[in-house]
């Protein structure tokens, strides 16, 4: 099984947090990058599969400061020899899918296939809604219920076309697309060259561009590893096992991850797509674990504060509790690991919020005492 892990993208403490303005805080930015470095190179050297990160922007309390997926994803590879960089993801209403495609095929050379790749829909408003690339296009998860449905819509059609070029622009080496929302190239774009006629293609001889093509190429073929990042709902899994993406499951119900993982099953079936069961999902949670009780408390207790402050109010739920000694933490895994079938686990550390020692030592104790008793 491999374990990779993802952190919470916190640039301080608690107390850092809710002093004010930390995400501008140039000597909190600093450590932040510092101690994810540490961890990053614990990670590599402990034997942990993959460091994963989200994309977030205007995070001026410092809750979640991932401000550039691309950016951020080669920060870990340059601090890394051997793990997977999870990009957890892109925000695919908020990006042009050809320029995404291409930065995302550049990265891929500069990490030389150590890059996976998700995308996700969006959920937090105040930064979709000035970053989207769609005009009027808004969050998953609207503040006002009235908006909820054609808001919901419009966010889910984007991110579907949107993942879609993507990986239109991967696999072929020129491409055009007309959809709801983009067209490529523009209608009527002119631009003559004589070398686009003699050195590359998608440009007829009146200088008529027909279609383009990016590059580089992905170094992976035919690209890097498909991630539906955090994926919770049954029309997103089902996309996914028609896309030949891998959601990574973070359900706190075993009944409901279940449900998930059949129909993704039955889907990929329809679309006639082969996918072996530990293959579907991957599986995870958030991460405590400890050999002291009053020490293991007073972490669980950081880690349900981060969650409850910052991630309630936007209406995301708790993640799955992978916490105790490492005996329990090992049965929780291996119960899931029974009902699910998987092959991958991703673990959310407390990253930020919890003093780095406390962290290094989950990674350490995890590395030394479960690890070694999965499958």
């Amino acid at each position: 099984m491999d374990v990779h892990l993802i952190q919470a993208g916190a640039v301080g403490r608690k107390e850092e947090l809710l002093s004010g303005m930390a995400g501008q805080r140039n000597d909190l930015f600093q450590r932040y990058l510092n101690e994810v470095r540490g961890f990053v190179r614990l990670a590599d050297e402990l034997g942990y599969a993959g460091y994963g990160h989200n994309e977030h922007h205007l995070q001026i309390e410092g809750f979640e400061a991932t401000n550039h997926p691309g950016m951020f994803s080669q920060f870990v590879g340059n601090n890394s020899t051997r793990l997977r960089v999870n990009t957890l993801g892109y925000v695919a209403p908020t990006h042009n899918p050809v320029r995404a495609a291409e930065e995302i095929a550049m990265l891929d050379h500069i990490l030389q296939g150590r890059l996976s790749v998700g995308f996700v829909r969006g959920y937090q408003d105040r930064w979709v809604a000035n970053y989207a690339t769609v005009a009027g296009a808004r969050a998953s998860t609207p503040d006002n219920a009235r908006r909820k449905d054609e808001q919901d819509s419009i966010n889910r059609a984007i991110f579907e076309e949107s993942v879609r070029i993507v990986k239109k622009a991967w696999t072929e080496p020129t491409f055009s697309f007309e959809g709801e929302f983009w067209t490529f190239p523009p209608k009527n774009l002119y631009q003559k060259h004589p070398i686009y006629n003699a050195c590359g293609a998608g440009v007829d001889s009146d200088g008529h561009v027909t279609q383009i093509g990016i590059a580089p190429r992905p170094f992976q073929d035919p690209h890097p590893r498909l991630y539906g990042a955090f994926a919770h709902s049954l029309r997103t899994i089902k996309f996914w096992a028609r896309e030949g993406g891998k959601p990574i499951v973070l359900a706190n119900d075993l009944d409901f991850a279940k449900m998930l993982w059949d129909e993704y099953a039955k889907e990929a079936a329809e679309a006639q797509r082969d996918v072996p069961r530990e293959e579907i999902a991957a599986w995870g949670g958030l991460l405590a674990i400890g050999e002291n009780p009053a020490a293991l408390e007073r972490q669980i207790e950081q880690h349900w504060w981060y969650y409850d402050e910052w991630f309630g109010p936007f209406a995301q739920g708790r993640p799955m509790p992978i916490m105790g000694t490492p005996d329990e933490v090992t049965r929780i895994i291996l119960n899931a690991h029974d009902r699910l079938g998987f092959n991958e686990l991703h673990l959310l550390i407390g990253q930020g919020y919890l003093n780095p020692e406390d962290v290094e030592d989950n990674l350490r104790l995890f590395a030394e005492k479960v690890m070694p008793r999965l499958p």
